[in-house]
C-alpha cells in the first residue's frame, strides 16, 4: 500500500517531479488508526502556521480543505502512516498526501546516540530541506551509532533526527529548551503528562548528565528507549517509556472527518 494524490487527484509523474525537485515546502506525519490521528488539530495548526510563513502572499487553506483532501487520499483504509506536504504551486499552494502502510506497534531497542554540533535552517518547521539532518545521520551509523542528536553553538541539546528527546532525571519528565521543532507526539504527551499530574518541564540541557533515562519521541514510536548518548549510559529507561506510554494511552484520537 504506497499511493500518492495531490490535491484530492492522483499524483502524476510531472506533478511528483515538479514536488522532488523544487526543493520547498514543509510537512506533518501522522499515524492513522480507524481513520483518525493523534494531535491532528496540533496538525492542522503546524500546517496553517508553516503556510503563513512560507507562502506568506497565499491565503492559507482552511482546515476543512485539508481534512477533505486526507479523507480522499485514505480511500478503504483504516489504518495508515500519512503524509501531508505543502508546496508551491501554479495558484497558489497545492498539498500532497501521501499513504503507506501504518507503523507496527512494536516494541524497539533501545537506540545508541551520538551528539553533533547542527542546527536546522528554520529549526520551528517541519520543511522539506532535510538532507543535513539525513547526512548526520548516516555518519551517525556509519560510526556505529542508531541515530544522531544534534546541539547548537550555543552548547544546547536540541533534537533528534526525526524525534525530540525526553529525559527523565528521578522526579520529572525533562524536554529541551533550546530552537527546535517541536514534535506533535511531543505536544500531545505534555498536555497528557499534565493531565496524569505527571510533573514534566522544559529547560536548557548541555548535556544528558544528570539524567537517569532518555527516549526519543516522534509520530512512529512515542516512547523509544535510549540507551546511551555518547559515553552517558542510562540506566532508569523503562521507568520514563513507562511513564511515556501511560501518557499515549490517554490521548485521545481525533477522526479524519
Amino acid at each position: 500500500m504506497a499511493y500518492v494524490e495531490i490535491n484530492g487527484a492522483p499524483a502524476d509523474a510531472g506533478a511528483l517531479h515538479r514536488v522532488a525537485t523544487g526543493n520547498y515546502g514543509h510537512f506533518t506525519s501522522m499515524q492513522v488508526r480507524d481513520r483518525a490521528a493523534t494531535g491532528l488539530t496540533l496538525h492542522l495548526q503546524r500546517l496553517r502556521a508553516a503556510s503563513a510563513s512560507l507562502f506568506p502572499d497565499v491565503p492559507v487553506m482552511a482546515d476543512e480543505q485539508i481534512r477533505s483532501y486526507l479523507d480522499h487520499a485514505l480511500r478503504a483504509e483504516r489504518d495508515a502512516s500519512v503524509r501531508v506536504t505543502v508546496v508551491p504551486g501554479a495558484r497558489g499552494t497545492d498539498v500532497m498526501v501521501s499513504v503507506s502502510a501504518p507503523v507496527a506497534d512494536v516494541t524497539l531497542p533501545a537506540l545508541r546516540v551520538r551528539t553533533i554540533q547542527y542546527e536546522r535552517e528554520l529549526p520551528h518547521l517541519k520543511h522539506v530541506a532535510t538532507m543535513g539532518l539525513t547526512y548526520h545521520l548516516l555518519q551517525a551509523r556509519r560510526a556505529g551509532f542508531d541515530d544522531v542528536l544534534f546541539a547548537g553553538r550555543d552548547g544546547l541539546l536540541r533534537e533528534g533526527s526525526v524525534w525530540n528527546a525526553a529525559f527523565w532525571d528521578g522526579e520529572r519528565v525533562v524536554w529541551p529548551d533550546a530552537p527546535m521543532l517541536a514534535g506533535i507526539t511531543m505536544q500531545v504527551l505534555r498536555i497528557a503528562l499534565q493531565e496524569l499530574r505527571i510533573p514534566d518541564e522544559v529547560r536548557p540541557l548541555t548535556s544528558p548528565g544528570g539524567m537517569s533515562a532518555a527516549a526519543a519521541v516522534n509520530s512512529q514510536w512515542p516512547a523509544q528507549p535510549i540507551a546511551a548518548i555518547d559515553e552517558t549510559v542510562f540506566t532508569g529507561g523503562d521507568e520514563l517509556t513507562g511513564l511515556l506510554r501511560r501518557a499515549w494511552d490517554v490521548v485521545p484520537w481525533e477522526p479524519i472527518s
